[in-house]
C-alpha cells in the first residue's frame, strides 16, 4: 500500500481513496488510482491537497471510481455555487441511526398534512399563517434531509452489496 499523504489526510477525496484502497489495490498510490480512473496524477495530487477545485465531472469520476456517492454530496453543498444555497450537507451514518432519523421526522406527519390542508385550504398564506408554514417547510426540510442521508447510504452500501451476493 502507498504511503499515507499527511498533508492530504484530512481532505475528502484522499480519504475516500484510502477507503477504496481497502477493497482494491489500485486505488492504494495517486499514481495507479490517477491511471485507473483517467486523470493526471498531478491533477489528482493538487485535488488531494485541496490546492484546486474539481471540476464535476471529475467528482463524478472519483465518486465513482471510489464508490463514494457522499463526493458528489460534499462537492455540491460546499464547492458549486448553486448547490451551495440548495444542497445540505449529509452525514453517511450508521443504518440504524439513518432508518431512526428518517422515522422520526415521519412520526408526525399525518398532523403536518393536516395543518398544511389548513393552511392552503384558502388558496393563500395569509400573514397570521406565515409563522405555522414556516414551521410546516422547516418539518418538510427534514424529512427531505432525512430521506436523502437514507437515499445516500444505499447508494453506497446497497449497491455495495448487490456486487458481492452469492452466486446461486
Amino acid at each position: 500500500m502507498g504511503k499515507k499523504a499527511t498533508k492530504a489526510a484530512d481532505n475528502v477525496f484522499c480519504i475516500a481513496r484510502y477507503e477504496a484502497s481497502e477493497k482494491d489495490d489500485v486505488y492504494s498510490s495517486r499514481e495507479s488510482a490517477a491511471e485507473a480512473i483517467g486523470i493526471d496524477r498531478t491533477r489528482l495530487a493538487r485535488i488531494e491537497l485541496g490546492n484546486i477545485v474539481p471540476y464535476p465531472e471529475e467528482v463524478l469520476m472519483l465518486a465513482d471510481a471510489y464508490h463514494s456517492p457522499e463526493l458528489c454530496n460534499q462537492y455540491c453543498s460546499h464547492e458549486c455555487p448553486i448547490g451551495k444555497k440548495t444542497v445540505k450537507e449529509l452525514d453517511i451514518q450508521e443504518f440504524d441511526r439513518v432508518a431512526l432519523r428518517v422515522l422520526g421526522s415521519l412520526k408526525n406527519i399525518d398532523s403536518l398534512r393536516a395543518r398544511l390542508i389548513a393552511i392552503a385550504e384558502d388558496g393563500v398564506v395569509t400573514e397570521d399563517e406565515y409563522e405555522e408554514f414556516n414551521s410546516v417547510l422547516d418539518s418538510l426540510d427534514k424529512i427531505s434531509e432525512n430521506a436523502q442521508s437514507l437515499k445516500l447510504w444505499a447508494e453506497k452500501y446497497i449497491v455495495d452489496l448487490e456486487h458481492h451476493k452469492p452466486s446461486k
